[in-house]
Formats: structure tokens, sequence, C-alpha cells
């Protein structure tokens, strides 16, 4: 059977139920990548307590550990910079307490969890290679 090819004018084409209800839709807004309505606020956009606390990496008490010179000492202060410090002074084996530490200092970069958790974690590695000097506030 032969084909032949029909080309259809933009005003040409049949009207669908499926065309007319998209024309009815009520307005909406592109944010983000995400449509949404126009009366949506998403629940994060305000800066509530969990989530401030999530994206604020600092520790609320600083961990003091031993230092690559010898004699001295290390003040971390933040989740940055224990993962600094578990990547590039780290003077131990490489163990499990310090991939977790990683992770957990990796998550509280991203605002994936509290910096607390990223503190505790680190703590428990330090303490298994006996760099660990206190984690109480400096005087």
């Amino acid at each position: 059977m032969p084909t032949t090819d029909v080309a259809f004018a933009p005003g040409d084409l049949p009207s669908s139920p499926l065309s007319t209800a998209y024309a009815r839709q009520p307005a909406r807004r592109k944010t983000g990548g995400i449509r949404r309505e126009a009366h949506f606020q998403p629940r994060f956009e305000q800066a509530d307590g969990v989530r401030a606390a999530m994206e604020n990496n600092r520790f609320e008490t600083p961990v003091t550990v031993k230092s690559v010179t010898a004699g001295s000492t290390q003040l971390l202060r933040s989740a940055r910079e224990a993962s600094d410090y578990l990547l590039n002074s780290w003077p131990g084996k490489r163990s499990a307490k310090h991939r977790a530490a990683l992770q957990a200092c990796h998550d509280a970069l991203a605002g994936d969890k509290p910096a607390m958790n990223a503190r505790r974690a680190f703590i428990a590695a330090a303490r298994e290679v006996d760099v660990f000097i206190s984690d109480k506030a400096p005087a």
C-alpha cells in the first residue's frame, strides 16, 4: 500500500479533549527546575531551626587533637576542618572509624546531617589512633 505524506498547518490540527484540558489549567510558575502551583511554598524555604543547624557545620565545642608537628596541638572548630585533618594530617591507619568520620563530615558539609554527628564520629576515630586530646572548650 502506498503511503502519502500529509502536512498540517498549525491551525489545521483537530482539537482534542486533551489539548483543551491543558488550555484550562491554572497558571504555574517555574522555580528551581520544579513546577509548582503559584500558591505552593516549599517547607524548607524558611530557615527553621533544624535546617539552619545542619547548614551551619561548626562544632558547638571545638575538638583538640595532636598536630603533625611534634609537641603541638590543633583546634578543629568545624566539619570542614575535621574533614581536612582526616584527609591530609591523619597519622594512623585509615580504618572503618576513619571512613565513618569522613562520611559524617561529608554529610554535615552537604547539610544532610548535623555537625554534632561529624564531631562524635571524628572523636571516636581520633581516640582509636591516639591523637585525641580534648573535647572541652579551650580556656
